[in-house]
């Protein structure tokens, strides 16, 4: 359905040298596309100007807005904060930082009137190997722990039915969201459409996935999720001594 509206999301701390031109491209890439639509950027408390650059583009185009959270509070929270302001029946999010060609979302969009959720997936990851060999890992202990097939479980370039977040709560702050959100997607019955991206090299600014505090954040949030996933299973599963339903 081609009318239906999209809300375009960029969490973003410290993205000052790259936030105006992926507002420009989505406001760009979304009229070449006529199709309704608002960019919501999403301020984690960075330090550089980055909410400046944001109200100076909102003051002239009224489909752009900027929240901004005083302090810094982590991707996950920054992405939640996105979603729950978005006003569009789609709901598509993205990094800020020009790694990903926007002008790829009329690709994911097409699939929308058949799936709830269409990924991208980064058909050749143009980080540096160990960043790749750690990506790899991650998506392998995510998918044994919650048997999940996700080619790229991490790429930020998703496009959501707003049902799905009407039925999906997020608790996770940190890098394990997008892990979090497909788990509890997949366990909710919705159905999922992967389709390969370009990916680009980041040029400007500075990438904070690799920070220890990060990655030990989200191995606490898998963590947290799957004893509750467990507890619940446990909860649903019948007692082992429970009488047999069989007629004699």
């Amino acid at each position: 359905m081609d009318d239906m509206g999209v809300s375009i999301v960029f969490p973003a701390f410290n993205e000052a040298e790259n936030i105006g031109t992926s507002i420009r491209r989505a406001v760009s890439v979304m009229e070449c596309l006529e199709r309704d639509f608002e960019v919501i950027v999403v301020d984690d408390g960075s330090s550089d100007p980055t909410r400046l650059i944001v109200d100076e583009v909102a003051a002239e185009d009224v489909r752009v807005r900027c929240i901004r959270h005083p302090r810094n509070r982590g991707y996950g929270a920054a992405l939640k904060t996105g979603i729950l302001a978005a006003r569009k029946e789609l709901i598509f999010f993205t990094d800020a930082d020009l790694q990903f060609d926007l002008g790829e979302i009329d690709r994911l969009l097409r699939h929308s009137d058949r799936y709830d959720i269409i990924a991208g997936y980064r058909a050749r990851r143009s980080d540096h190997l160990g960043r790749r060999a750690n990506a790899w890992a991650w998506g392998r202990l995510v998918g044994l722990l919650f048997d999940l097939e996700v080619r790229d479980i991490d790429c930020a370039f998703k496009v959501f039915h707003r049902r799905v977040f009407d039925r999906v709560p997020i608790t996770s702050v940190g890098a394990f969201v997008n892990s979090e959100i497909l788990i509890r997607a997949r366990a909710e019955g919705f159905s999922l459409k992967q389709l390969p991206v370009a990916h680009y090299p980041r040029v400007a600014g500075t990438q904070t996935g690799a920070n220890p505090r990060v990655i030990l954040k989200a191995f606490s949030e898998l963590h947290r999720l799957h004893g509750e996933l467990r507890q619940l299973s446990l909860a649903e599963s019948p007692p082992s001594d429970a009488p047999s339903r069989e007629s004699h």
